[in-house]
């Protein structure tokens, strides 16, 4: 089964391909039922899923490890396929299974079936926050997980702490005629994408549009429009997508970009180009996102012409 484009992102389905099943997370008794016939993910302690010699995954049943789902090391309840199947994840280190091959997350939304590649995402997520909280940050106790893995009480203050996810903007912007692209002094050569950046405490979506890219590339946003969004548990994001109608105005660069600049539709449909056949690559010209991204469908939906009007 070939991966489709945009591996974590639904924006053509408002259905999940997965019930996360809540009113499961507080019933050990159903969860312990389900945990035979229950695909499990196994990452070890760097966030690397268990995968075969072609790096597949490679997802044992419930029966085929040691004990339950809390018999095991306390696995994750991540929810039930169209087919009513469990899905669990756990660390490798708590089990003696086996296998030849690892796969990070980023291979895997480039290589993996869609809901595949989703399920790893919300392992990985699930994972990086029990890794990093085991102390309360109130009293400093002991934190215990309950709720199937999704909920940490303290022992001490029974202060309850549940996973976070930090929501980001990521924007298209355009001036009507050219769309404005940045770069990190770590990326590729060539490579560009769109403006992104964390939303602040007390700012709207809107707000985080607007000063993100004043602060980026000193252009200014006149108005911006919600498109769509996803996951990036890259470690803990919920990219919030979004196409701006900016001023023409001249870029001048940042502490966070080595440089920014605007493109024509002629450049960004090369570069498009490019991707889908290398021969056409000659060593110049722009390069865009990997299309496992966001940017990269805010950059396609931009160059068709399909971005609110941008």
């Amino acid at each position: 089964m070939a991966p489709a484009p945009y591996a974590f992102v639904e924006h053509d389905a408002i259905r999940a391909q997965l019930d996360r099943a809540d009113h499961l997370r507080d019933d050990p008794a159903a969860l312990s039922a389900l945990w035979p016939e229950a695909g499990v993910i196994l990452l070890d302690h760097d966030g690397l899923a268990l995968a075969d010699e072609q790096r597949r995954l490679c997802a044992p049943r419930g029966t085929d490890l040691t004990g339950g789902p809390g018999g095991v090391g306390a696995a994750v309840f991540l929810g039930l396929d169209a087919q009513g199947r469990a899905w669990f994840c756990l660390d490798a280190e708590l089990t003696a299974f086996q296998a030849p091959g690892r796969s990070d997350l980023r291979g895997a939304a480039t290589h993996w079936p869609r809901f595949e590649a989703a399920l790893f995402a919300q392992a990985r997520a699930v994972q990086h926050w029990r890794q990093r909280h085991r102390h309360c940050g109130a009293c400093g106790g002991a934190l215990q997980f309950h709720k199937a893995g999704w909920l940490a009480r303290c022992t001490q203050c029974a202060l309850e702490h549940y996973p976070r996810t930090d929501p980001a903007v990521i924007v298209a912007v355009s001036d009507g005629e050219r769309l404005l692209l940045g770069r990190q002094s770590s990326w590729p050569a060539r490579r560009y994408s769109t403006v992104a950046g964390f939303v602040e405490p007390g700012e709207t979506l809107e707000q985080a549009v607007a000063r993100e890219v004043l602060e980026e590339t000193g252009v200014r946003v006149r108005h911006c429009q919600y498109l769509g969004s996803q996951p990036w548990p890259f470690p803990g994001s919920l990219m919030l997508g979004f196409i701006a109608h900016a001023h023409p105005d001249e870029v001048r660069t940042s502490d966070e970009l080595e440089d920014a600049r605007w493109f024509t539709r002629e450049e960004v449909r090369a570069a498009q180009a490019r991707e889908a056949d290398p021969s056409l690559d000659d060593g110049e010209g722009l390069l865009v996102s990997p299309r496992l991204s966001i940017a990269r469908w805010l950059i396609d939906r931009w160059a068709a012409g399909d971005a609110g009007g941008a």
